[in-house]
């Protein structure tokens, strides 16, 4: 069964404080999401495997702890996801990226595919999927789906702000996915927006309405 993790971090939560604000601007908005997700990052990289390499300082050898083996991905749902990707790139630098485009069905309220680009050895790689919101979780599960339909195994999902009905329908739907939450609100409204939340994430980062 996978973790969902809940991060407390002081420094975390001061900065979700200032995000949810109305009156904090596109130009802040979008470097507190940089922020936060740097900050989640380094969280939700603890598990990662290490092993040790011997290497020479200037003044000896000596044996050192790198990561081991796996490479990393990051793969933001888009648009809103990308405002999370170079917070994270300062964290990892050597990550790759992939994105994937949804948008929802007027009629049918499902999630569809418009975009999917991976690097190409995608399959092989520690994938982080990140997106700022996760509400009701359809974006978060279908986007998961695509992944694992294209051979990838080792998959971790990062929000900051989550709902806990997306909480529940994206652990029902992959039971395997570590889930990584900034703050986890009280509910949705019958507009499927997080309360309190901060809005449309993908509005206040890119200054559209």
């Amino acid at each position: 069964m996978a973790k969902v993790v809940v991060m407390d971090h002081p420094l975390i939560q001061h900065k979700i404080g200032i995000m949810r604000r109305t009156e904090t601007g596109s130009k802040d908005f979008r470097t507190l999401v940089s922020e936060v997700a740097m900050l989640e990052c380094y969280e939700a990289t603890r598990d990662l495997e290490l092993a040790d390499v011997e290497i020479e300082t200037p003044i000896c050898k000596t044996t050192v702890k790198e990561l081991k083996g796996k490479k990393l991905a990051i793969v933001p749902i888009l648009r809103a996801g990308l405002g999370m990707v170079e917070g994270m790139q300062a964290m990892i630098p050597a990550a790759k990226v992939g994105h994937i485009g949804l948008y929802r069905d007027e009629e049918t309220a499902k999630p569809v595919e418009y975009f999917c680009k991976l690097p190409q050895d995608c399959a092989n790689r520690e994938v982080f999927v990140v997106d700022p919101m996760l509400a009701t979780g359809g974006s978060a599960v279908a986007a998961i789906q695509m992944l694992k339909d294209k051979g990838v195994k080792n998959i971790h999902f990062m929000c900051i702000i989550a709902a806990p009905e997306g909480v529940q329908v994206l652990t029902a739907a992959h039971p395997d996915v570590d889930v990584y939450i900034g703050a986890l609100d009280e509910r949705l409204n019958e507009r499927k927006y997080i309360v309190p939340g901060l809005g449309d994430a993908g509005d206040r980062i890119f200054g559209t309405k």
